[in-house]
Protein backbone atom coordinates (compact mmCIF):
# COMPACT_ATOMS: atom_id res chain seq x y z
CA UNK A 1 0.00 0.00 0.00
CA UNK A 2 1.32 3.86 -0.70
CA UNK A 3 2.92 5.19 2.25
CA UNK A 4 0.79 7.65 4.52
CA UNK A 5 1.28 11.54 3.45
CA UNK A 6 2.59 11.82 7.22
CA UNK A 7 5.42 9.30 6.61
CA UNK A 8 6.29 11.44 3.08
CA UNK A 9 9.48 13.92 3.22
CA UNK A 10 8.58 17.54 2.79
CA UNK A 11 8.60 18.38 -1.47
CA UNK A 12 11.54 20.42 -2.40
CA UNK A 13 12.31 23.67 -1.40
CA UNK A 14 11.47 27.20 -3.07
CA UNK A 15 13.28 27.87 -6.40
CA UNK A 16 16.50 29.94 -6.15
CA UNK A 17 17.81 28.10 -2.36
CA UNK A 18 20.23 25.30 -2.75
CA UNK A 19 18.63 21.48 -3.01
CA UNK A 20 19.93 18.88 -0.76
CA UNK A 21 21.96 15.98 -1.55
CA UNK A 22 20.74 13.59 0.58
CA UNK A 23 17.33 11.93 1.10
CA UNK A 24 14.96 13.73 3.26
CA UNK A 25 14.82 10.90 5.66
CA UNK A 26 18.75 11.19 6.41
CA UNK A 27 19.57 11.51 9.63
CA UNK A 28 22.54 10.24 12.34
CA UNK A 29 22.50 7.63 14.57
CA UNK A 30 25.46 8.53 15.90
CA UNK A 31 28.16 10.56 15.00
CA UNK A 32 29.63 10.09 11.62
CA UNK A 33 26.73 7.33 11.15
CA UNK A 34 23.87 8.73 8.95
CA UNK A 35 20.59 6.52 8.40
CA UNK A 36 18.19 6.53 5.13
CA UNK A 37 14.52 5.64 5.83
CA UNK A 38 15.30 4.56 9.49
CA UNK A 39 18.39 2.06 8.27
CA UNK A 40 21.93 2.99 9.21
CA UNK A 41 23.68 3.41 5.65
CA UNK A 42 27.09 1.39 7.53
CA UNK A 43 24.95 -1.53 8.70
CA UNK A 44 23.42 -1.91 5.08
CA UNK A 45 26.97 -1.97 3.97
CA UNK A 46 27.51 -4.84 6.08
CA UNK A 47 24.13 -6.71 5.08
CA UNK A 48 24.43 -6.21 1.40
CA UNK A 49 27.92 -6.30 0.63
CA UNK A 50 29.33 -3.30 -1.50
CA UNK A 51 28.93 -1.51 -3.93
CA UNK A 52 25.44 -1.79 -3.14
CA UNK A 53 22.71 0.86 -3.87
CA UNK A 54 20.22 2.39 -1.31
CA UNK A 55 16.54 3.88 -2.65
CA UNK A 56 14.37 5.61 -0.14
CA UNK A 57 10.43 4.67 -1.11
CA UNK A 58 9.01 7.92 0.41
CA UNK A 59 11.15 10.08 -1.00
CA UNK A 60 10.56 8.37 -4.52
CA UNK A 61 6.62 8.70 -3.22
CA UNK A 62 7.37 12.24 -2.14
CA UNK A 63 9.04 13.51 -5.24
CA UNK A 64 5.94 11.64 -7.54
CA UNK A 65 3.72 13.37 -5.62
CA UNK A 66 5.52 16.85 -5.89
CA UNK A 67 5.42 16.73 -9.47
CA UNK A 68 1.28 15.47 -9.01
CA UNK A 69 0.80 18.61 -7.15
CA UNK A 70 2.26 20.60 -9.36
CA UNK A 71 0.61 19.98 -12.42
CA UNK A 72 -2.89 18.15 -11.49
CA UNK A 73 -4.65 18.74 -14.67
CA UNK A 74 -1.41 17.07 -16.82
CA UNK A 75 0.18 13.43 -17.49
CA UNK A 76 3.53 12.83 -15.10
CA UNK A 77 4.80 9.90 -17.32
CA UNK A 78 8.23 8.70 -14.70
CA UNK A 79 10.66 8.16 -17.12
CA UNK A 80 12.25 4.15 -16.89
CA UNK A 81 15.03 4.49 -18.33
CA UNK A 82 16.24 6.82 -14.92
CA UNK A 83 15.94 3.38 -13.09
CA UNK A 84 13.26 0.46 -13.33
CA UNK A 85 12.53 -2.12 -11.47
CA UNK A 86 9.30 -3.75 -10.33
CA UNK A 87 8.90 -2.29 -7.46
CA UNK A 88 9.44 1.21 -8.84
CA UNK A 89 6.80 0.61 -11.50
CA UNK A 90 4.59 -0.43 -8.61
CA UNK A 91 4.98 2.57 -6.66
CA UNK A 92 4.84 4.77 -9.66
CA UNK A 93 2.00 3.25 -10.44
CA UNK A 94 0.68 3.84 -6.88
CA UNK A 95 0.87 7.56 -6.93
CA UNK A 96 -1.02 8.18 -10.16
CA UNK A 97 1.75 8.56 -12.51
CA UNK A 98 1.65 6.94 -16.29
CA UNK A 99 5.62 4.95 -17.43
CA UNK A 100 7.52 6.08 -20.07
CA UNK A 101 9.93 3.08 -21.54
CA UNK A 102 12.16 2.67 -24.84
CA UNK A 103 12.42 -0.95 -25.58
CA UNK A 104 10.28 -4.39 -25.32
CA UNK A 105 12.80 -5.16 -22.42
CA UNK A 106 11.42 -2.17 -20.22
CA UNK A 107 7.83 -3.06 -21.46
CA UNK A 108 7.82 -6.66 -20.63
CA UNK A 109 9.40 -5.78 -17.20
CA UNK A 110 6.37 -3.19 -17.11
CA UNK A 111 3.94 -5.77 -17.87
CA UNK A 112 5.12 -8.63 -15.52
CA UNK A 113 5.04 -6.02 -12.64
CA UNK A 114 0.96 -5.13 -13.77
CA UNK A 115 1.09 -1.74 -14.71
CA UNK A 116 -1.72 -0.67 -17.35
CA UNK A 117 -0.41 -0.23 -20.83
CA UNK A 118 -2.80 2.24 -21.73
CA UNK A 119 -0.56 4.63 -19.02
CA UNK A 120 2.64 3.53 -20.79
CA UNK A 121 4.33 5.66 -23.39
CA UNK A 122 7.10 4.37 -25.54
CA UNK A 123 9.80 6.42 -26.61
CA UNK A 124 13.58 5.50 -29.09
CA UNK A 125 15.07 6.67 -31.93
CA UNK A 126 16.06 3.22 -33.67
CA UNK A 127 12.74 1.50 -32.03
CA UNK A 128 13.47 -2.44 -33.65
CA UNK A 129 10.37 -4.09 -35.13
CA UNK A 130 10.14 -6.65 -31.95
CA UNK A 131 9.28 -2.95 -29.95
CA UNK A 132 7.09 -2.16 -31.96
CA UNK A 133 5.43 -5.37 -31.58
CA UNK A 134 5.31 -6.09 -28.09
CA UNK A 135 3.91 -2.29 -27.67
CA UNK A 136 0.94 -3.37 -29.85
CA UNK A 137 0.61 -6.39 -28.48
CA UNK A 138 0.53 -4.86 -24.45
CA UNK A 139 -1.67 -2.29 -25.66
CA UNK A 140 0.54 0.91 -25.02
CA UNK A 141 -1.53 4.11 -24.85
CA UNK A 142 1.29 5.87 -27.03
CA UNK A 143 4.49 5.53 -29.27
CA UNK A 144 6.72 8.79 -29.89
CA UNK A 145 7.33 8.18 -33.94
CA UNK A 146 10.74 9.56 -33.62
CA UNK A 147 11.37 9.42 -37.99
CA UNK A 148 9.31 9.68 -41.00
CA UNK A 149 10.46 6.26 -41.97
CA UNK A 150 8.92 4.86 -38.73
CA UNK A 151 5.39 6.01 -39.60
CA UNK A 152 4.89 3.62 -42.39
CA UNK A 153 6.54 1.12 -40.54
CA UNK A 154 4.49 1.06 -37.48
CA UNK A 155 1.47 2.13 -39.79
CA UNK A 156 2.02 -1.72 -41.38
CA UNK A 157 2.24 -3.45 -37.72
CA UNK A 158 -1.06 -2.28 -36.55
CA UNK A 159 -3.92 -4.68 -36.57
CA UNK A 160 -6.29 -4.24 -39.43
CA UNK A 161 -9.49 -2.54 -38.03
CA UNK A 162 -7.70 -0.52 -35.06
CA UNK A 163 -5.61 2.71 -34.28
CA UNK A 164 -2.64 3.34 -32.39
CA UNK A 165 -2.01 6.85 -30.90
CA UNK A 166 0.79 8.11 -31.79
CA UNK A 167 2.84 11.42 -30.67
CA UNK A 168 5.58 12.99 -33.09
CA UNK A 169 8.94 13.83 -31.81
CA UNK A 170 9.72 17.12 -33.14
CA UNK A 171 13.09 19.51 -32.14
CA UNK A 172 12.17 23.03 -31.59
CA UNK A 173 15.84 24.00 -32.18
CA UNK A 174 16.21 24.47 -28.15
CA UNK A 175 19.75 24.27 -26.40
CA UNK A 176 19.62 23.25 -22.81
CA UNK A 177 21.29 20.76 -21.05
CA UNK A 178 24.38 20.33 -18.52
CA UNK A 179 26.75 18.46 -21.14
CA UNK A 180 26.71 18.43 -25.13
CA UNK A 181 25.89 14.97 -25.12
CA UNK A 182 22.79 15.42 -23.55
CA UNK A 183 21.24 18.33 -25.46
CA UNK A 184 18.36 16.62 -27.56
CA UNK A 185 16.48 19.88 -28.43
CA UNK A 186 19.10 21.64 -30.92
CA UNK A 187 19.05 20.46 -35.02
CA UNK A 188 22.14 17.77 -35.70
CA UNK A 189 21.96 15.14 -33.03
CA UNK A 190 19.78 11.81 -33.43
CA UNK A 191 16.25 12.18 -32.07
CA UNK A 192 12.91 13.62 -33.74
CA UNK A 193 12.45 15.94 -36.52
CA UNK A 194 13.44 19.29 -36.58
CA UNK A 195 11.06 22.14 -36.81
CA UNK A 196 13.33 24.48 -38.90
CA UNK A 197 13.11 23.02 -42.30
CA UNK A 198 9.42 21.65 -42.45
CA UNK A 199 10.57 18.17 -41.84
CA UNK A 200 8.67 18.11 -38.84
CA UNK A 201 5.31 19.04 -40.49
CA UNK A 202 5.79 16.85 -43.50
CA UNK A 203 5.92 14.17 -40.96
CA UNK A 204 3.03 15.54 -39.85
CA UNK A 205 0.85 14.95 -43.09
CA UNK A 206 2.53 11.56 -43.56
CA UNK A 207 0.62 10.03 -40.08
CA UNK A 208 -2.46 11.99 -40.79
CA UNK A 209 -2.48 9.86 -44.30
CA UNK A 210 -1.97 6.79 -42.43
CA UNK A 211 -5.83 5.24 -41.27
CA UNK A 212 -4.09 3.31 -38.72
CA UNK A 213 -2.47 5.78 -36.91
CA UNK A 214 -3.94 8.02 -34.63
CA UNK A 215 -1.99 11.52 -33.96
CA UNK A 216 -2.65 12.95 -30.81
CA UNK A 217 0.13 15.58 -30.70
CA UNK A 218 3.42 16.65 -30.41
CA UNK A 219 6.65 15.48 -28.82
CA UNK A 220 9.63 17.18 -27.64
CA UNK A 221 12.90 16.75 -25.14
CA UNK A 222 15.16 19.06 -24.71
CA UNK A 223 17.97 17.38 -22.69
CA UNK A 224 19.10 16.04 -19.67
CA UNK A 225 19.78 18.37 -16.09
CA UNK A 226 18.35 21.35 -16.92
CA UNK A 227 17.72 23.64 -13.32
CA UNK A 228 15.89 26.64 -15.12
CA UNK A 229 12.56 26.91 -16.16
CA UNK A 230 13.40 29.03 -19.30
CA UNK A 231 14.39 26.45 -22.29
CA UNK A 232 10.86 25.25 -21.28
CA UNK A 233 8.71 28.13 -22.10
CA UNK A 234 11.10 29.12 -25.22
CA UNK A 235 10.27 25.60 -26.45
CA UNK A 236 6.46 26.13 -25.61
CA UNK A 237 6.56 29.15 -27.77
CA UNK A 238 7.99 27.29 -30.65
CA UNK A 239 5.94 24.16 -30.73
CA UNK A 240 2.73 26.54 -30.20
CA UNK A 241 3.48 27.94 -33.48
CA UNK A 242 3.98 24.40 -35.12
CA UNK A 243 0.19 23.47 -33.80
CA UNK A 244 -1.06 26.73 -35.27
CA UNK A 245 0.86 25.68 -39.01
CA UNK A 246 -0.75 22.15 -38.58
CA UNK A 247 -4.15 23.93 -37.82
CA UNK A 248 -4.08 25.96 -41.10
CA UNK A 249 -2.37 23.45 -43.45
CA UNK A 250 -4.47 20.60 -42.12
CA UNK A 251 -7.32 21.39 -40.44
CA UNK A 252 -6.57 19.63 -37.50
CA UNK A 253 -5.71 20.81 -33.87
CA UNK A 254 -4.13 17.56 -31.02
CA UNK A 255 -5.26 17.23 -27.51
CA UNK A 256 -2.02 16.45 -26.24
CA UNK A 257 1.27 18.01 -25.75
CA UNK A 258 4.45 16.44 -24.33
CA UNK A 259 7.54 18.38 -23.27
CA UNK A 260 9.81 15.77 -22.05
CA UNK A 261 11.47 15.90 -18.69
CA UNK A 262 15.36 16.58 -18.58
CA UNK A 263 14.44 18.14 -14.97
CA UNK A 264 17.66 18.67 -13.33
CA UNK A 265 18.84 18.14 -9.46
CA UNK A 266 21.45 18.75 -6.90
CA UNK A 267 24.76 16.39 -6.67
CA UNK A 268 26.79 18.06 -4.72
CA UNK A 269 26.11 20.78 -1.83
CA UNK A 270 25.06 24.41 -3.00
CA UNK A 271 23.86 23.13 -6.31
CA UNK A 272 20.05 24.25 -7.09
CA UNK A 273 17.46 21.81 -8.86
CA UNK A 274 14.53 22.73 -10.88
CA UNK A 275 11.43 23.21 -8.85
CA UNK A 276 8.27 21.67 -10.14
CA UNK A 277 6.36 24.26 -8.81
CA UNK A 278 8.25 27.27 -10.89
CA UNK A 279 7.82 25.05 -13.97
CA UNK A 280 4.40 24.52 -13.69
CA UNK A 281 3.52 27.90 -12.92
CA UNK A 282 5.81 29.50 -15.64
CA UNK A 283 4.91 26.63 -18.67
CA UNK A 284 1.42 26.39 -17.84
CA UNK A 285 0.66 30.28 -18.07
CA UNK A 286 3.10 30.36 -21.24
CA UNK A 287 1.16 27.57 -23.29
CA UNK A 288 -2.19 29.38 -22.50
CA UNK A 289 -1.05 32.50 -23.63
CA UNK A 290 0.28 31.31 -26.76
CA UNK A 291 -2.56 29.33 -27.33
CA UNK A 292 -4.86 32.34 -26.71
CA UNK A 293 -3.00 34.15 -29.33
CA UNK A 294 -3.32 31.75 -31.49
CA UNK A 295 -6.91 30.85 -31.26
CA UNK A 296 -6.05 26.90 -30.43
CA UNK A 297 -7.39 25.32 -27.48
CA UNK A 298 -5.06 24.55 -24.79
CA UNK A 299 -3.73 20.56 -25.11
CA UNK A 300 -3.27 18.42 -22.15
CA UNK A 301 0.52 18.42 -21.01
CA UNK A 302 2.66 15.75 -20.28
CA UNK A 303 5.90 15.65 -18.62
CA UNK A 304 8.71 13.26 -17.80
CA UNK A 305 10.16 13.14 -14.80
CA UNK A 306 13.36 10.57 -14.48
CA UNK A 307 16.00 11.59 -12.70
CA UNK A 308 14.03 14.09 -10.46
CA UNK A 309 11.96 11.55 -9.36
CA UNK A 310 14.34 8.64 -8.61
CA UNK A 311 17.96 10.63 -8.31
CA UNK A 312 17.89 12.09 -4.90
CA UNK A 313 16.17 9.23 -3.34
CA UNK A 314 18.94 6.93 -3.91
CA UNK A 315 22.46 6.39 -2.03
CA UNK A 316 25.44 4.33 -3.33
CA UNK A 317 27.80 2.65 -0.60
CA UNK A 318 31.41 1.69 -1.83
CA UNK A 319 34.39 0.43 0.43
CA UNK A 320 37.24 1.86 0.50
CA UNK A 321 40.00 -0.66 -0.80
CA UNK A 322 43.42 1.42 -1.27
CA UNK A 323 44.29 4.81 -0.20
CA UNK A 324 47.51 5.90 -2.35
CA UNK A 325 49.69 9.13 -1.59
CA UNK A 326 51.22 10.29 -5.33
CA UNK A 327 53.40 13.38 -5.09
CA UNK A 328 50.70 16.39 -3.88
CA UNK A 329 47.42 14.21 -4.43
CA UNK A 330 45.78 11.49 -2.18
CA UNK A 331 43.49 8.95 -4.24
CA UNK A 332 40.80 6.92 -2.37
CA UNK A 333 40.17 3.85 -4.50
CA UNK A 334 36.85 1.29 -3.96
CA UNK A 335 35.50 -1.71 -4.46
CA UNK A 336 33.07 -0.30 -7.44
CA UNK A 337 33.73 2.18 -10.27
CA UNK A 338 32.92 2.59 -14.14
CA UNK A 339 30.88 -1.17 -14.05
CA UNK A 340 28.28 0.53 -12.03
CA UNK A 341 28.12 4.08 -12.46
CA UNK A 342 29.63 5.22 -15.75
CA UNK A 343 28.01 8.71 -15.69
CA UNK A 344 31.52 10.15 -14.13
CA UNK A 345 33.47 9.21 -17.75
CA UNK A 346 30.55 9.68 -19.94
CA UNK A 347 29.82 13.43 -18.64
CA UNK A 348 32.10 14.76 -16.16
CA UNK A 349 29.70 14.14 -13.44
CA UNK A 350 31.53 14.56 -10.08
CA UNK A 351 29.10 13.56 -6.60
CA UNK A 352 29.62 14.52 -3.19
CA UNK A 353 31.18 11.26 -0.90
CA UNK A 354 30.98 11.21 3.10
CA UNK A 355 32.45 8.83 5.21
CA UNK A 356 29.87 6.99 7.00
CA UNK A 357 29.81 4.50 9.77
CA UNK A 358 32.20 5.83 12.04
CA UNK A 359 33.63 9.91 13.41
CA UNK A 360 36.55 11.16 11.80
CA UNK A 361 39.74 10.95 13.86
CA UNK A 362 41.10 13.53 11.77
CA UNK A 363 40.30 16.63 9.56
CA UNK A 364 39.37 16.45 6.11
CA UNK A 365 41.59 17.05 3.31
CA UNK A 366 40.84 17.05 -0.33
CA UNK A 367 41.20 13.73 -2.67
CA UNK A 368 40.33 12.16 -5.48
CA UNK A 369 37.88 8.99 -5.24
CA UNK A 370 38.49 5.85 -7.87
CA UNK A 371 37.03 3.03 -9.11
CA UNK A 372 38.82 -0.23 -9.52
CA UNK A 373 38.76 -0.46 -13.36
CA UNK A 374 41.23 -0.58 -15.97
CA UNK A 375 40.29 3.06 -17.25
CA UNK A 376 42.66 6.27 -16.28
CA UNK A 377 38.75 7.81 -16.19
CA UNK A 378 37.44 5.72 -13.65
CA UNK A 379 37.05 8.73 -11.24
CA UNK A 380 33.82 8.99 -9.42
CA UNK A 381 34.62 12.43 -7.63
CA UNK A 382 37.25 14.65 -7.67
CA UNK A 383 39.04 16.91 -4.98
CA UNK A 384 36.19 16.06 -2.42
CA UNK A 385 36.90 16.50 1.62
CA UNK A 386 37.69 13.33 3.51
CA UNK A 387 38.79 12.62 6.54
CA UNK A 388 42.80 12.45 6.60
CA UNK A 389 42.47 8.57 8.40
CA UNK A 390 40.60 7.33 5.99
CA UNK A 391 41.63 3.78 5.47
CA UNK A 392 40.68 0.55 3.62
CA UNK A 393 37.60 -0.93 5.17
CA UNK A 394 35.98 2.16 5.81
CA UNK A 395 32.73 2.60 3.62
CA UNK A 396 31.82 5.91 1.05
CA UNK A 397 28.73 6.89 1.02
CA UNK A 398 27.51 8.92 -2.56
CA UNK A 399 23.79 10.36 -2.37
CA UNK A 400 22.17 11.72 -5.67
CA UNK A 401 22.94 8.31 -6.98
CA UNK A 402 19.51 7.00 -7.89
CA UNK A 403 19.33 7.67 -11.39
CA UNK A 404 21.46 6.56 -14.64
CA UNK A 405 23.88 4.69 -12.36
CA UNK A 406 22.17 0.78 -12.00
CA UNK A 407 20.78 1.66 -15.32
CA UNK A 408 23.83 2.51 -17.24
CA UNK A 409 25.84 -0.47 -15.49
CA UNK A 410 27.76 -2.99 -17.47
CA UNK A 411 29.54 -5.83 -16.70
CA UNK A 412 32.90 -4.41 -17.39
CA UNK A 413 36.01 -6.61 -16.40
CA UNK A 414 33.36 -9.10 -15.18
CA UNK A 415 32.60 -7.49 -12.19
CA UNK A 416 29.11 -8.01 -11.70
CA UNK A 417 26.02 -5.40 -11.21
CA UNK A 418 25.22 -3.83 -7.27
CA UNK A 419 22.51 -5.13 -5.90
CA UNK A 420 19.83 -2.37 -4.75
CA UNK A 421 18.13 -2.14 -1.78
CA UNK A 422 14.70 -0.53 -1.18
CA UNK A 423 14.49 0.99 2.86
CA UNK A 424 11.25 2.46 4.31
CA UNK A 425 10.46 2.70 7.95
CA UNK A 426 13.22 1.32 9.73
CA UNK A 427 12.95 -1.81 7.13
CA UNK A 428 14.95 -2.92 4.29
CA UNK A 429 14.38 -5.23 1.55
CA UNK A 430 16.32 -6.46 -1.61
CA UNK A 431 14.68 -5.03 -4.63
CA UNK A 432 17.23 -6.38 -7.02
CA UNK A 433 19.70 -9.11 -6.33
CA UNK A 434 24.31 -8.93 -7.04
CA UNK A 435 25.01 -9.93 -10.64
CA UNK A 436 27.05 -13.36 -9.52
CA UNK A 437 30.03 -14.68 -11.31
CA UNK A 438 27.09 -17.85 -12.66
CA UNK A 439 25.32 -15.38 -13.50
CA UNK A 440 28.18 -14.14 -16.52
CA UNK A 441 29.12 -17.54 -16.78
CA UNK A 442 25.42 -18.41 -18.00
CA UNK A 443 25.92 -16.19 -20.82
CA UNK A 444 28.89 -17.74 -22.30
CA UNK A 445 27.90 -20.77 -24.15
CA UNK A 446 31.24 -22.34 -24.81
CA UNK A 447 33.70 -23.05 -27.85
Amino acid sequence: MPLSPAALPPLPPLPGTPAPVWPASTTLLSPGDPAVGGVGLAELADRFGTPVYVIDEAEVRARARAWRAALPDADVAYAGKAFLSRAMIRWVEEEGLLLDVCSAGELDLAAHAGFPAERIVLHGNAKSPADLRAALRLGVGRIVLDSAGEVARLAALVPAGTRQRVLLRVVPGVAAGAHAAVRTGVEGQKFGLPVAGGEAEEAVARILGQPRLELTGLHCHLGSQITSTGPYVDAVRRLVDVLARIRDHHGVTFPELDLGGGFGIAYREGESALDPVAYATRVTAELALRCAHADLPVPRLTVEPGRWIAGPAGVALYRVVAVKHTGARTFVAVDGGMSDNPRPALYGVRYTVRLVGRAPAQPTRPVTVVGRHCEAGDVLAEGVELPRDVRPGDVLAVPASGAYQVSMASAYNLVGRPPVVAVADGRARLLVRRETPADLRSRDVGE
